[in-house]
C-alpha cells in the first residue's frame, strides 16, 4: 500500500507540473492515476481509489474504509466502525466500534478519552495524566515524576515509583511494600513437632501428683504389664466361673442384708423428712454403710470361692495409690455416702483419674 501511494504521488507531481490545462494519465503495476482541468483520480491495484478537485478530496480503501476532506476539515470512517473528524483550528474527535471516544482541542494541550462504562482519562501536555473508572477509583501520573498513584473510595491507595517499587496504604495504618524485581519465595510449610500423650495422676486439691507417676504408681508400673497379661489369659478360661461366683456373692450379700438395708434407709428418709437435711444424710449414710459393708462381704465371699490360681489370674493385690490403665474383670460401681464415682473390684477400690492420656484408675482406701 505504501508503494502504491508513492507511485500515485509521483504520477500526480509529474502531471501537475505540466499545468492545469493539460490532461494527464499514468499507470503502473501498483495502480493508475489521471487528471485534468483541476481534478484528479487514482486507483490502486487492490481496489482502493481516490479523487479530488475544487479544493476537496475523497478516498476509499480496498477494505471499505473511507475518507474525505475540504475547506480545512476532514472525516474518516474505518471499515470496522471507527471514525475520526478533524476541523482546522478547532480540534479532532475520534471514536471506535466499542463506543470509546477521544477528543483533542487545538491549542489546549489536552486530550480526553472516555468509554461507555463510565471510565475517563485526561492528559495535559507537560503536566500529566489523570484517570478514573465507574467504581470511583482514580489514578494520577505527573509527567517526568516517575510516580503513579492509585486511590479508591474506601481510603486505600498505592504509589508506584519507577525502578524502585510500590508502596500501599490502608485506612487502618498498614503500609505494604513491593520492591521492583524482588522475588518473594513462598513461606515454608508449617512444622508441628509430635508430642506423645502424657498420663497424670488423680487431680486433687493440690498439684502434688501433677509430675507423673507417684512412688506407689511407679512401683506398680512393672507389675501392671504382667497383671494385665495374666488377667487377659485368666479371663478367657474363667469368665463363666467368675461371673457365677460374683452373682452368688451378690445374691448372698443382698439376701442377708435386705431387711437391714431397707430399715436403715427408711429410717434415714423418715428422719430427714421430719427434721433436717443433715439428719437425712446421717440416716442415709448409716443405711448405705450397712448395705455397702454387707454387699462387699457377699462379693468378697463369692470372689474368693471362684478365685483362680495366682499363676493364671495375675497378682491378687494392687498397690495402694497405684494407677492402672484398665480395671480388673467383674468390677461394680456401688453408690457411697461420700459421693463421686468409685469401682469395687474384689477387695480393692478404684477411682477414675482423668488426664491427657485418657482415663486411668487409681487404687484408693475404702471410701
Amino acid at each position: 500500500m505504501r508503494t502504491t501511494k508513492i507511485g500515485l504521488a509521483s504520477a500526480l507531481i509529474t502531471v501537475l507540473a505540466c499545468g492545469p490545462a493539460g490532461a494527464w494519465s499514468h499507470s503502473g503495476r501498483y495502480g493508475s492515476a489521471s487528471g485534468g482541468d483541476g481534478s484528479w483520480n487514482a486507483s490502486g491495484n487492490r481496489g482502493g481509489s481516490a479523487s479530488g478537485g475544487g479544493g476537496s478530496w475523497s478516498g476509499t480503501g480496498y477494505r471499505g474504509g473511507t475518507g474525505s476532506g475540504g475547506e480545512g476539515s476532514s472525516s474518516f470512517h474505518g471499515a470496522y466502525g471507527g471514525s475520526a473528524e478533524h476541523t482546522a483550528g478547532e480540534g479532532t474527535t475520534a471514536t471506535n466500534r466499542y463506543g470509546d471516544t477521544a477528543t483533542h482541542e487545538t491549542g489546549s494541550g489536552q486530550t480526553t478519552v472516555t468509554n461507555p462504562y463510565g471510565g475517563a482519562a485526561q492528559h495535559t501536555q507537560g503536566q500529566g495524566t489523570t484517570a478514573s473508572n465507574q467504581y470511583g477509583d482514580s489514578a494520577y501520573h505527573a509527567t517526568g515524576s516517575g510516580q503513579t498513584t492509585v486511590t479508591n473510595p474506601y481510603g486505600e491507595s498505592a504509589t508506584h515509583y519507577a525502578g524502585y517499587g510500590t508502596v500501599g496504604a490502608t485506612p487502618y495504618g498498614a503500609t505494604p511494600y513491593h520492591a521492583s524485581g524482588a522475588y518473594y519465595p513462598p513461606p515454608p510449610a508449617a512444622y508441628y513437632p509430635y508430642h506423645p500423650p502424657t498420663t497424670v495422676n488423680y487431680y486433687g486439691s493440690s498439684c502434688g501428683n501433677c509430675g507423673g507417676w507417684n512412688t506407689a504408681g511407679a512401683a506398680a508400673a512393672g507389675a501392671m504389664l504382667g497383671m494385665a497379661a495374666g488377667a487377659t489369659i485368666a479371663s478367657a478360661n474363667t469368665a463363666a466361673a467368675t461371673t457365677s461366683a460374683y452373682s452368688a456373692g451378690v445374691a448372698a450379700g443382698s439376701a442377708s442384708t435386705a431387711a437391714a438395708t431397707s430399715s436403715a434407709y427408711n429410717a434415714g428418709v423418715a428422719a430427714g423428712s421430719a427434721n433436717t437435711a443433715g439428719a437425712y444424710s446421717a440416716g442415709y449414710t448409716a443405711g448405705s454403710g450397712s448395705a455397702t459393708s454387707a454387699y462387699t462381704a457377699g462379693v468378697a465371699a463369692g470372689a474368693a470361692a471362684a478365685a483362680p490360681p495366682a499363676s493364671a489370674a495375675g497378682p491378687a493385690a494392687y498397690a495402694m495409690g497405684g494407677i492402672y490403665p484398665t480395671l480388673p474383670p467383674a468390677c461394680i460401681s456401688p453408690k457411697v455416702g461420700s459421693g463421686g464415682t468409685y469401682y469395687l473390684c474384689g477387695n480393692t477400690w478404684f477411682q477414675p483419674s482423668y488426664g491427657a492420656g485418657g482415663v486411668s484408675y487409681r487404687v484408693v482406701p475404702t471410701p
